[in-house]
């Protein structure tokens, strides 16, 4: 696999309903979409860096800077066997495991497109269909909560989390309780609490809830032990395990029982994989977070959450909750029975609507393995009319070279 071609498209798309956090509150999402080429054949995939730093060090900027200055030099025009092999060409880069991510995921489905298979059967995935949770962020009203969780349950969803925060945590999951009696729930705090929080966060312990997740600090692996052996709750870590290496550390300090796995967070496919077998390999189950991605991202998420050590439903819900409509056709859907069908077309196994991309489309670059130069097109997006497009960016030598964060 040869690289010949690389775009960039920073994308805006409207939220269905607003999405709450403790990190704050969207109506939008900002992403970064990444196109690479051989031979004709093209692979997608989505970059989970969002406007503001919050959820994470990366945003679209630094990613876009990232990929078109030190990435894209090191992957195009180079020989890979297998897409695996792209992560560790990029190791001078430290950190920016987002920006790596979204480009060693379009390589993945690059491959898995030119072998004639699905994406699954790339990454080694067992499952034709994959249980599905639903995430809710913080909404105005207990009610509006309520009415939120009743409509999830109808639509079949395996699994109930709610947003948490200081002054929106204990009654909530007591009115919930109350109301819906004994359904699969967990809590997100987002990193909301600290350590002195401890006895507070032990009162849930009396709701019989599955996790709490990332209760402390992103860096915080040392109070997380404290907490876990403090509370009868499983700790689950989403924010704090960037690395595989982290994950050792976390599981062998007793931080955690449960692991969140996010493959834009730890670097891509090949990570998540390693880390899916640490995992399994010490009896830690996992589950796949997300981060309301499109349709694009979100089928991507699906491929992955296919291996069998993804035993508890996961963040991944049907496009109609966040976008409408999706980038992709036909969208995801969950069935009645809380699944979703892992596609079987080569690669992501579904129609991406280049329209509708390009429609969404705030900025556009394009990077080759040639030094060609394109004409830049700068035109106003308020007008309604076509993205900006930057120049085309040559091969370098590799020693040169608003909105919240949101996280379901």
């Amino acid at each position: 696999m040869k690289i010949e071609r690389l775009e960039l498209r920073l994308l805006k798309l409207p939220l269905v309903h607003f999405f709450e956090t403790s990190f704050g509150r969207v109506h939008e999402k900002q992403f970064l979409i990444i196109r690479v080429e051989e031979d004709g054949t093209a692979g997608f995939g989505e970059c989970v860096a969002d406007a503001d730093p919050y959820y994470s060090a990366e945003t679209n900027e630094t990613a876009w800077h990232i990929i078109s200055d030190f990435i894209a030099p090191r992957v195009l025009g180079v020989g890979f066997a297998h897409p695996k092999e792209i992560f560790p060409a990029l190791k001078a880069i430290r950190g920016h495991n987002m920006a790596k991510a979204a480009v060693e995921m379009a390589a993945w489905d690059l491959y898995a497109r030119q072998r004639g298979e699905p994406l699954a059967a790339a990454l080694g995935g067992t499952r034709e269909r994959i249980g599905s949770g639903v995430s809710i962020g913080i909404q105005d009203s207990l009610r509006d909560l309520a009415s939120k969780v009743e409509n999830e349950l109808a639509a079949g969803y395996r699994r109930i989390k709610i947003k948490i925060k200081p002054g929106w945590d204990i009654e909530v999951v007591t009115s919930i309780r109350h109301q819906f009696g004994a359904i699969p729930l967990m809590v997100d705090a987002n990193a909301a609490y600290t350590i002195d929080d401890a006895d507070h966060l032990a009162r849930l312990d009396a709701f019989d809830l599955m996790m709490i997740e990332q209760p402390l600090d992103y860096d915080d692996i040392a109070d997380h032990a404290a907490l876990q052996r403090r509370l009868r709750t499983a700790v689950c870590l989403d924010e704090s395990i960037k690395t595989v290496h982290a994950a050792r550390d976390a599981i062998a300090a007793g931080a955690c029982r449960i692991i969140n796995i996010k493959p834009g967070r730890v670097g891509g496919f090949a990570e998540s994989i390693r880390l899916h077998d640490l995992c399994a390999g010490h009896g830690v189950p996992v589950w796949h977070g997300g981060m309301l991605e499109s349709g694009i991202g979100r089928a991507a998420n699906i491929h992955l959450a296919s291996l069998p050590n993804f035993s508890l439903p996961g963040d991944i819900a049907a496009s109609k909750r966040y976008f409408d409509p999706d980038l992709v056709d036909p969208p995801i859907e969950v069935a009645a029975d809380g699944t979703i069908g892992v596609p079987t077309a080569p690669g992501l196994g579904v129609t991406i609507r280049e329209d509708r991309v390009a429609r969404a489309t705030l900025r556009h670059s394009v990077l080759s393995a040639r030094a060609e130069s394109v004409t830049p097109l700068a035109l106003s997006l308020s007008k309604g009319e076509p993205a900006h497009d930057e120049a085309n960016h040559p091969n370098a030598h590799p020693s040169t070279g608003s909105g919240r964060a949101v996280s379901t």
